[in-house]
């Protein structure tokens, strides 16, 4: 789900190539690295790699492309001759773009059948639901209700109240995959045609932007471990699970909660490149990102949640972990048809 959130770094394995045997005029033998091109917050255990290795044969080169939507335009413009062989990190709010522009083959990965079709938006197999999540305002559980502070905030309508003016700090929908599902949210909630007020209430409520994740969360938040002056933030319905985790032991209960009316539900896919040089390791990636394996590695390393519902959740994520019941959604086809011109809409009301 691109995620602009700081994640557990993954040690990149260096790909090493066999050479080919025999003279010059024999075929190379086919390579037995895949290159995955993804987003910054793409991590998996060095382990579990490595058992992706011993069970085909093939080592994983990650290349690393920016925020995802900066990965996939890079992935579009050498789509002809492609850097990769598998892509992760495309999410809903992106999905189409990718589609539209035929960028990866069709394939039905091993392991498929097992996905809700809640998940599987498209029909064609083209791109395999690896993750999910939900991006929601985070609130600071030590700032609300205390030393005179309103109690927090339930829902979006909440955010524009005068009790809540200056604290909240959001992301640019056009720099930030959360800043541009909370953009999202905001127009599931109240229409194509009501959205707009809403934006225009949170500016005069003062609403702080910031380009990315790292700026709002870790800077301006004050919960976020800076000395930030805004208690409110648009982060993610798995923080509260990150802020024990990343205590390194300190915390035994979260100090962030989620605020439950606000959340926007993130898939994240992955796919084969059409023109990958290896398309056969390609395939067996993204097998192996459906396996158990893999899927129940994926919360502690990325901070969203697996895929196949058989996949066990770490102690953490049961207990402090939030999956809001009812997020807001749009459908991947409207948000294609509309995301530049509701981009470019929300830019005129908030910036300019």
């Amino acid at each position: 789900m691109n995620r602009s959130r700081v994640a557990i770094g993954l040690v990149a394995v260096v790909a090493i190539t066999a050479a080919a045997c025999g003279s010059s005029t024999k075929p190379a033998a086919p390579s037995k690295t895949v290159v995955l091109m993804t987003h910054d917050s793409f991590a998996a255990s060095p382990a579990v790699l490595s058992a992706f290795t011993r069970e085909t044969g093939y080592k994983v080169k990650v290349l690393k492309s920016g925020d995802a939507g900066q990965a996939l335009s890079q992935a579009l413009l050498v789509k002809d001759n492609p850097v990769a062989d598998a892509m992760f990190g495309v999410d809903n709010t992106f999905l189409t773009r990718a589609l539209d522009n035929d960028l990866f083959e069709e394939y039905a990965a091993k392991g498929i059948g097992a996905v809700p079709a809640h998940f599987r938006l498209d029909r064609k197999n083209r791109v395999t639901p690896i993750d999910s999540g939900a991006v929601c305002v985070n609130d600071d559980l030590a700032w609300f209700g205390h030393d005179g502070h309103p109690p927090a905030p339930r829902s979006l309508a909440d955010l524009a109240k005068p009790a809540y003016r200056k604290l909240l700090v959001v992301e640019n929908p056009a720099s930030s995959s959360p800043g541009l599902a909370f953009m999202l949210a905001t127009i599931d909630a109240f229409g194509e045609d009501g959205w707009q007020d809403y934006w225009k209430k949170l500016r005069e409520n003062d609403v702080r932007v910031d380009d990315g994740w790292e700026q709002a969360y870790e800077a301006d938040f004050t919960a976020g471990g800076g000395s930030g002056d805004r208690p409110l933030v648009v982060s993610y319905a798995t923080s509260p699970a990150a802020d024990v985790v990343y205590s390194g032991g300190t915390k035994k209960a979260p100090t962030i909660g989620v605020v439950p009316g606000t959340c926007f539900e993130q898939i994240e896919f992955a796919g084969v490149l059409q023109n990958a040089g290896n398309p056969s390791g390609a395939r067996a990636l993204i097998d192996f990102m459906l396996t158990t394996r893999f899927q129940e590695d994926i919360p502690l390393q990325m901070y969203v949640y697996p895929v196949i519902p058989s996949a066990k959740l770490p102690p953490v994520f049961t207990k402090y972990a939030v999956q809001p019941p009812h997020p807001y959604t749009l459908s991947a086809s409207a948000i294609g048809s509309h995301r530049t011109e509701w981009i470019d809409e929300w830019t005129r009301i908030v910036l300019r």
